[in-house]
């Protein structure tokens, strides 16, 4: 745990979250600034930085989060008509939060940036 990192904080209920999910590998809650109807983060709860500290010893995690993601898109009725997993990867990829996570947003059509 990187006793700074918000999300360990979350993680150790030193701070709230609108938990959507959780297991003992991962938490999933409803971010603050929501981009669609549903956007959900889905964390490890142990503290790995981002994509490019995943390593032999660790990579398990992903699937764990992507079991987690495609529950919850089940649970809440995603799967029927779409949704999308975002990363990013460290400050040049939009990365805010220097904990490993993973979005899913859903429950309206999602364009992409330059195409109608």
């Amino acid at each position: 745990m990187s006793k700074d990192c918000i999300f360990c904080k979350i993680v150790n209920k030193e701070i709230d979250a609108d938990k959507v999910y959780e297991d003992s590998n991962i938490l999933a809650f409803k971010d603050l600034n929501p981009v669609a109807p549903v956007h959900i983060l889905f964390i490890p709860k142990k503290h790995v930085c981002c994509v490019s500290n995943i390593n032999k010893d660790n990579s398990g995690i992903v699937s764990d989060v992507f079991y987690a993601i495609s529950k919850v898109a089940k649970d809440l009725g995603l799967d029927n008509k779409g949704y999308r997993i975002i990363n990013n990867c460290g400050e040049d990829g939009g990365q805010t939060v220097m904990h490993l996570h993973f979005h899913l947003i859903g429950g309206k059509r999602l364009g992409w940036p330059g195409v109608e």
